[in-house]
């Protein structure tokens, strides 16, 4: 009994151990799980910060000049390097637990093995001992009720006075050979019970207990390994908080860093036009004995719009006098004032064809500049001098660009000094090189020097221009005006009367831009100019603006056009609420295409149209 009740405590040092190398596996698969989530953390954290980072080349990037600009982008870059803290606590986790636990676990099942192998191996040997003690004892007991039964025998036969002395003698020799078998098996029982009992002794007090301790001093370094991974578990975390509270104190610096007064003035900055405010408007007398006379303000389209709609209203023929002012209050009944009489009768006349005939011809001129402006808007270009910004942008351009081309020209000379210090080491040590091949290097920078400087030179010229234009701040503001007589005037007046030749308050606007708008506000709101002038060809709608493709679209279906993705056209209708936009692409291609395939630039003015 008692090598059955050792063994099965064995058993469950057995079942133990197991179970302690299932709790290390257990919080091996812990960590892991735990460095798989710091690692998609940072890699989210990480996609969010490159997600909001501005892109090249966009609205976004110009935006970085705002301090809150600034800050935010500070904050992007502070949380980047905190994803990267997550992704060292993940890899620390990785090397110094899970890697360390694995091969720790591997060493433990091999050394677990081995000590169970061995007690497995003792606990075999003890039980066989155990079995040849019994069998020798049975043998013992066998041989000794043998023996005794044939001394019975022999005894029962000596008594017997019939057996012959033959079968006496037979007998008691059985007898002697029963009693020496009991006492061989007696002494082999004898000795196999003193062998046993020392290897039990040998068993229960010296190999048993050695494999136990081994397994006990197993068991205490498995423990202690799995708190030294639990501290290291925290220690992971901690290390990186100090480079996380750099994070932090870094996105706090960022925000601290705002200043609302300065992005305020970078505002005015970036959109301070600089045209002059325009002068006090001149009172026009209309009472009577005074001639008629119009003034129309050259400074903006609308002070000509109102004065339109100031105006009392004459006939068909009067309303086409100014081509871009639509007359929305058109009065059926006319006073009959000899002045008006003599107006609208002038106004009837052959001059006022020839007028507005000469603009007609011009109008797809100045579409064509209209459209090629908004293009040069949408892809970042325009004219080398910046003519088509205001006089303080101008201003801006210019001096950046000049300063640009003396950069240039500094890098330039540093080379030819470098240069020409190295033909001078030549020239001295002709075996280091020979000083004829400088020169040509040479000429091509102070060629290039040449080159840069004239450049300097012509956006100086522009600059001084534009500077020598800008209004200063004490000087009176001024109006200029054009005056229209309605008396005494030839054809060659109304012409240019008409034409409305104008010079551009700051001097730096072409005659084409700074007309655009008013020809798109022309077409817009003079139907009846196309109805009685038309030359017989069909007249295509007017471009309200422009759109960028920012998909692809096939326009299969009947009124809708192809379009690629990037491609730049005129819009000539807007959405109307169904989601379509009428393009056009040339004279002959038009259609529709959906309004969220395509990035709409719409002129305020026509809209407003």
């Amino acid at each position: 009994m008692l090598p059955q009740l050792r063994r099965d405590q064995f058993d469950n040092l057995e079942k133990h151990t197991q179970s302690g190398i299932e709790f290390v596996e257990r919080y091996t698969k812990f960590v892991k799980e735990r460095s798989e989530i710091e690692i998609n953390y940072a890699k989210q954290i990480r996609n969010l910060s490159k997600k909001y980072q501005p892109k090249k080349n966009s609205r976004e990037e110009e935006e970085n000049k705002y301090t809150s600009c600034r800050a935010f982008l500070s904050t992007l870059n502070e949380l980047n390097d905190y994803a990267g803290q997550h992704e060292v606590i993940a890899e620390n986790l990785t090397s110094q637990i899970i890697a360390e636990l694995s091969r720790y676990l591997t060493e433990l099942k091999a050394e677990r093995k081995s000590h169970f192998h061995d007690g497995r191996k003792a606990q075999q040997h003890i039980e066989s001992s155990w079995k040849q003690l019994e069998a020798s004892k049975r043998r013992f007991e066998r041989d000794c009720k043998e023996a005794d039964r044939a001394q019975q025998y022999f005894e029962r036969m000596d008594a017997d006075i019939n057996v012959t002395k033959a079968d006496v003698e037979k007998a008691r020799q059985q007898a002697q050979m029963r009693h020496q078998m009991a006492a061989d098996s007696k002494t082999e029982y004898s000795n196999f019970l003193t062998k046993f009992n020392q290897e039990q002794n040998e068993h229960y007090h010296t190999l048993i207990p050695n494999i136990f301790q081994k397994l006990q001093e197993m068991e205490e370094r498995r423990i202690e390994r799995l708190g030294m991974s639990m501290k290291t578990y925290a220690e992971v975390d901690r290390e990186v908080l100090p480079i996380v509270g750099k994070c932090l104190d870094g996105m706090t610096k960022a925000a601290e860093s705002i200043e609302p007064k300065t992005d305020s003035k970078q505002v005015v900055e970036s959109y301070k036009s600089g045209f002059e405010p325009p002068g006090e408007v001149e009172f026009e007398d209309y009472g009577p004995g005074q001639s008629m006379k119009r003034t129309v303000s050259e400074t903006s389209l609308s002070n000509s719009r109102g004065e339109a709609k100031e105006r009392p209203s004459g006939g068909k023929s009067k309303g086409k006098l100014w081509p871009f002012i639509k007359n929305k209050n058109k009065s059926p009944k006319q006073n009959k004032e000899p002045l008006s009489n003599r107006f609208n009768e002038f106004m009837a006349s052959k001059p006022k064809m020839t007028c507005l005939r000469s603009l007609r011809r011009g109008l797809s001129l100045k579409l064509i500049t209209l459209n090629s402006h908004v293009r040069n808007l949408i892809e970042g270009s325009g004219p080398e001098d910046f003519s088509h910004l205001p006089p303080e942008q101008r201003r801006k351009k210019l001096q950046a660009k000049i300063d640009d081309f003396n950069k240039d020209i500094q890098k330039e000379m540093d080379q030819k000094d470098a240069l020409t210090k190295m033909k001078g080491v030549y020239e001295k040590n002709p075996q280091m090189g020979d000083p004829a091949s400088v020169d040509p290097r040479l000429v091509e920078i102070a060629m290039n020097i040449e080159k840069i400087q004239s450049e300097v030179q012509k956006f100086e010229g522009w600059l001084a221009e534009v500077e020598g234009r800008l209004p200063s701040k004490s000087d009176p503001p001024r109006r200029q005006s054009g005056l229209y007589e309605t008396q005494n005037s030839n054809s060659t007046t109304v012409g240019n009367n008409c034409a409305q030749d104008r010079e551009s308050p700051d001097g730096s606007y072409t005659e084409e831009q700074s007309s655009e708008t008013q020809v798109k506000v022309a077409i817009a709101n003079t139907p009846e100019f196309d109805d009685e002038f038309d030359d017989g060809d069909e007249e295509t709608l007017p471009t309200i603006g422009t759109c960028k493709a920012i998909y692809q679209f096939e326009g299969h279906n009947e009124g809708t056009i192809s379009v690629t993705e990037g491609e730049l056209l005129y819009v000539i209708e807007e959405d109307k609420g169904d989601g379509w936009t009428r393009v056009r692409r040339n004279e002959e291609e038009e259609g529709y295409v959906p309004t969220s395939y395509v990035e709409v630039f719409l002129e305020p003015n026509a809209k407003d149209s």
